[in-house]
């Protein structure tokens, strides 16, 4: 799984933080990663230079094989609790994702066929 990270013009020290953020990421995504081919990370800080509440934002896209992107989005206070925040979120909808596809091959009662309801006798 690679990890790409992009940030705006008001976020510094980005090879400490593209780091920080990606142990992150790994640790969060580690039991789906062998789908994920690559995680882009886009951070923000909505505010510029000003301090806000809320205000800095983590926008993760998970490219899975086989499968259209994920998307989702967290805003916090901190770029750390933003990144925890959208990296649980992505790992949720993984999970969820990835787990019906594989119920649907393993052959489970909702993977197969459902007969078409009869025509209506009117």
């Amino acid at each position: 799984m690679k990890i790409q990270i992009n940030t705006d013009a008001h976020i510094s020290g980005k090879e400490a933080l593209a780091e920080h953020m990606s142990g992150i990421i790994e640790d969060a995504l580690e039991h789906v990663s062998e789908h994920i081919t690559r995680v882009e990370v886009h951070l923000s800080d909505e505010n510029g230079t000003k301090s806000g509440h809320q205000d800095k934002r983590c926008m993760l896209e998970a490219r899975i094989e086989g499968r259209s992107p994920l998307a989702v989005t967290e805003q916090a206070a901190t770029l750390e609790q933003s990144v925890q925040g959208a990296a649980g979120k992505l790992a949720r909808l993984l999970e969820s994702r990835i787990g019906r596809g594989h119920e649907r091959r393993a052959g489970s009662p909702r993977s197969r066929a459902r007969p078409s309801p009869p025509p209506n006798a009117a």
